[in-house]
């Protein structure tokens, strides 16, 4: 299979973990959408979706899924999203498509957190990809400077800001030795909305598209 054959397996096999007649989280990125395609198949048995971005929340419109608000929902069972790179300790890197914020928040509310990849996105230990951490606008050079004292290699997305109207710094080369703990100290820096670390609420369950068939993590 290639790439986008084993996103589609994986979205298709967290089908099972949706449960019929109530409310689905859904994520934001390439490995989302195929979720959203394959969700539309079965929207008479949802009884509507949390969209983690306005992207997903129009595509999941498109699609005839119905888009609920957070707020409006007394219980999230499951939340259905990919990743840059996770880890077999179930760690992750998110934020590529720019909406980890709003990703935290729905992942945090779910009940469950169902993470679906291909093989290529497993690692030994995160930071191969750029770390993305969103900050407000005043506050993008010391975070900058913080991340250089980390021993990171910051680079603002240039024309981009978060549906929250704050910009993003994508730090390279950042070694993330204790997951956990770095997602806890980056959140303490004054300006710093949020960091694509998902550790502390990592997933519950990492579904992954192999050669083989799909790896349940």
């Amino acid at each position: 299979m290639n790439r986008e054959e084993k996103k589609r397996a994986a979205a298709c096999a967290a089908l099972e973990f949706v449960i019929p007649g109530e409310p689905v989280g859904v994520g934001t990125g390439s490995t989302a959408n195929a979720f959203i395609e394959a969700l539309g198949g079965i929207r008479g048995r949802i009884d509507a979706a949390v969209a983690s971005s306005k992207e997903t929340a129009s595509r999941l419109a498109a699609a005839g899924i119905r888009v609920v608000d957070l707020n409006a929902v007394s219980d999230l069972p499951v939340y259905i999203d990919g990743a840059d790179e996770c880890t077999r300790h179930r760690h992750l890197i998110k934020g590529g498509g720019g909406a980890l914020v709003r990703e935290k928040i729905v992942a945090e509310a779910a009940g469950k957190f169902i993470c679906i990849v291909d093989d290529s996105k497993r690692v030994e230990r995160l930071g191969r990809f750029p770390l993305p951490i969103e900050v407000i606008p005043m506050a993008r050079a010391l975070v900058a400077r913080k991340m250089v004292r980390l021993g990171g290699r910051p680079e603002r997305r240039v024309g981009f800001l978060s549906d929250n109207g704050n910009e993003i710094i994508d730090i390279h080369d950042l070694d993330i030795l204790d997951p956990p703990a770095l997602e806890a100290d980056l959140n303490q820096i004054p300006g710093v909305v949020a960091n694509g670390i998902f550790a502390r609420r990592g997933a519950d369950v990492i579904l992954m598209a192999t050669e083989e068939g799909i790896e349940s993590l």
